[in-house]
């Protein structure tokens, strides 16, 4: 339902009482505090979450910030809204209530009780994740009630060979959250647990996987120890369980998504890049290239770049007979860090062999590169592309030395 009557005809009038006091909007989800006063849910958590503490209508202090659903208004705006549908008027849908912190707190006390049955504990952790599936607000009343540190004892709780659904079904909810430093640190520098998420990339369920992999991803991400980092990417199970993920066709598009970005961040690791190279990195990157949307094509080409920094990496590159031809492609295709990493990846490749420069010629690198050059794209994509341009300039045909000359020693744009 628009806040506003401009879309509606002119001749409704939203009732008094139906409007928010905090916005004059109609109200989509009604809430009472503790004076009495009824306020749309989202209008009165902005006016608490900017410090007021006192009721707009009333000025009354708020002694108990608990907000309670007006069932009985809602429902009488939603029948307004039926009955004015002729005039443009959409019925607001009945709205999911949030999660209570104190049904949180005993969801979380039945899931980690080892005294209760194991079905009893499965059905309160996939509440729980149905809650935090429904809305950030959830995730947020979720996370408060420490819940990442009894979802991490759950995770790693009698892994390995007695690994159970319980630990499936709470390594499903933990990768909903985002981790502190100290809580990917208790992850990271325990080997087992290291161990046993690789052993979960093979899992039979798909789902169990992809959840592995988002918590490497997370966990690598969040530890800011170059040791502890090269310790998780040093397992090479943990390699080729990512790069398996990528190369299975494409019909779990989650795994697509969580696969590159697990493995752009185990190549930011420069130690163990190599280990990428050898768990068949590139091709599973350049055969899916074109199946990834543009935030995750441009995470899959600035991996492409990393693992050109390495001789093992671009030689497996230029073996490939679609990698030239696809970084050409993508230059100014996908966006301005996409052009970048491309740019970048094939100044590495070109530089290393001669027969990437030929394909790169025959794919028409030398246009993309003139139009990079006089693009809005960033100084660091064009600066790939002048050295780029100066390093193929003895491949091209004579005719196209002189029209490019000017362009190719243009002062390189610097860093």
């Amino acid at each position: 339902m628009p806040g506003s009557l401009e879309p509606l005809d002119l001749s409704v009038q939203i009732p008094y009482h139906f409007r928010c006091p905090i916005s004059l909007e109609l109200m989509r989800d009604p809430v009472t505090v503790c004076t009495g006063q009824t306020y749309d849910r989202s209008s009165i958590e902005s006016w608490v979450a900017t410090g007021n503490t006192t009721c707009p209508v009333t000025r009354a202090p708020l002694t108990d910030f608990t907000l309670i659903p007006n069932h009985t208004l809602r429902r009488l705006i939603q029948e307004w809204c039926v009955a004015n549908r002729s005039s443009g008027v959409e019925r607001i849908p009945t709205p999911k209530q949030p999660a209570e912190p104190g049904l949180v707190r005993s969801l979380l006390s039945q899931a980690s009780s080892a005294t209760n049955l194991n079905s009893s504990r499965l059905s309160a952790l996939r509440r729980l994740r149905g809650l935090a599936r429904d809305s950030d607000k959830n995730r947020t009343v979720i996370a408060s009630q420490n819940a990442r540190e009894i979802l991490i004892d759950l995770v790693f709780n009698n892994s390995g060979s007695s690994s159970s659904e319980l630990n499936h079904e709470a390594l499903g909810l933990l990768v909903m959250f985002p981790l502190t430093e100290p809580e990917c640190v208790s992850i990271s520098s325990e080997l087992d647990r290291i161990d046993y998420l690789a052993n979960l990339l093979y899992h039979s369920s798909i789902e169990v996987r992809v959840n592995s992999a988002a918590l490497v991803e997370i966990v690598v991400a969040g530890t800011r120890s170059s040791d502890l980092r090269a310790q998780i990417s040093g397992v090479d199970e943990i390699f080729e369980g990512v790069i398996d993920m990528l190369r299975n066709p494409i019909s779990y598009p989650r795994a697509l998504k969580i696969g590159i970005k697990a493995l752009f961040a185990l190549c930011l690791v420069k130690q163990t890049r190599h280990k990428a190279i050898t768990a068949g990195a590139a091709g599973a990157l350049i055969d899916r290239l074109t199946d990834f949307d543009k935030c995750d094509a441009e995470r899959a080409l600035a991996t492409v770049e990393l693992l050109c920094r390495i001789p093992a990496g671009c030689a497996a590159f230029a073996a490939h007979a679609l990698t030239v031809p696809l970084l050409v492609k993508a230059i100014l295709k996908i966006s301005d860090r996409a052009t970048e990493y491309a740019a970048g990846a094939l100044l590495a490749l070109c530089t290393a062999s001669v027969e990437s420069r030929g394909e790169a010629m025959v794919a028409g690198v030398w246009t993309q590169l003139l139009l990079l050059v006089q693009s809005d794209c960033t100084d660091r994509a064009k600066r790939k592309a002048q050295m780029l341009l100066k390093l193929l300039r003895d491949s091209w045909p004579d005719e196209l030395v002189g029209s490019s000359n000017d362009v190719v020693c243009s002062e390189v744009v610097p860093f």
